[in-house]
């Protein structure tokens, strides 16, 4: 913000039918910026509660549990037979909190049903591959994990040695310019990472991390961002153009990332913490529903006088301005 006051970029990007800027100001009340706000506002908010443990404890009581007969207790790793069993928590899951800070927003900023229907709908249609590739990736991971794949890969990379902790961030970097995903990147790979830092004595809290991390370097440069990218820009039939003007960069910061590891699992192995499994997490740590009632009462009343405040507004976007948003 301190930069702009003094200068200003040589030429300015805009949409073929977007009007000229002008350096007049409009003044909104208080009331209406808040109101312009509050979708992000309950968003953060209700993000927050569902991360916290006493929220999900509430929330998991409504969980539902699918047990796969045929292959629960049939696949053996680390000579123990593995629980294949499907925890449906639909209430404490992050998408329901996105989904009922969307459906707040919409009575806030006084979006129809239809109106919203409408949006909700043309979100999943344009979705819709994606959704389906995330599907199959983690369903992949699974097959992967427990066919003894993952394992196997995990303990060839160890062939690189001490010189793995600089491979790691590579490996989730490939794995998001492949998928598109930083989430798939990590359900094909984490557990590889975990093996094979295991198996040359680095801590694989690192590795797992430094998977995440060279995922992200990969993003600009994944084809379905690239895609996503040009068709909301107008740059349809140009996406090779933007992938050559971004794998340069891409290729920097993953690099940075790759030193940054390297120095982190021999140099400054103070900074990574130690692992901790969650059976043990769960075993150390006792969580209770009564905080999280207090959490989701209070979370409640908050919603409801912001929502009272913003109600006194006059005036209201037009669709399509809420659709744009």
């Amino acid at each position: 913000m301190l930069l702009l006051r003094v200068w200003k970029p040589k030429s300015v990007w805009r949409f073929a039918d977007e009007p000229q800027a002008t350096l007049k100001v409009r003044k909104h009340s208080p009331g209406a910026v808040l109101k312009a706000w509050s979708p992000f506002i309950v968003l953060t908010v209700l993000i927050s509660d569902w991360g916290l443990k006493s929220v999900k404890a509430v929330l998991d009581k409504v969980s539902i549990k699918i047990v796969f007969g045929g292959l629960d207790q049939a696949i053996i790793a680390g000579d123990k037979p593995l629980s294949v069993v499907y925890n449906f928590n639909w209430l404490s899951a992050g998408g329901t909190a996105i989904l009922i800070a969307a459906i707040i927003s919409a009575i806030i900023l006084r979006v129809s049903a239809g109106q919203f229907m409408e949006v909700f709908a043309k979100t999943l249609k344009d979705l819709r591959f994606a959704l389906l590739t995330i599907a199959a990736v983690l369903g992949f991971a699974y097959v992967a994990n427990w066919s003894g794949m993952t394992p196997t890969l995990g303990k060839a990379f160890t062939v690189t040695g001490a010189f793995f902790p600089f491979v790691a961030p590579i490996l989730g970097w490939l794995g998001v310019f492949v998928t598109g995903s930083d989430t798939s990147s990590n359900a094909l790979f984490c557990k590889m990472q975990q093996v094979t830092a295991e198996q040359i004595g680095v801590n694989p809290v690192l590795t797992v991390a430094a998977n995440s991390s060279g995922g992200v370097a990969a993003k600009m440069i994944s084809p379905q961002s690239i895609a996503v990218g040009a068709a909301s820009t107008g740059l349809v039939g140009r996406e090779g153009e933007l992938f050559r003007f971004t794998v340069g960069h891409s290729i920097f910061f993953t690099l940075i990332i790759c030193v940054i590891t390297l120095l982190q699992a021999y140099v400054f192995e103070w900074m990574i913490p130690a692992m901790v499994r969650a059976a043990e997490a769960a075993a150390s740590t006792s969580v209770t529903s009564s905080g999280g009632v207090t959490i989701l009462l209070l979370t409640a009343l908050f919603i409801l006088v912001l929502g009272l405040i913003t109600s006194r507004q006059k005036g209201n976007l037009s669709f399509n301005d809420r659709r744009s948003a």
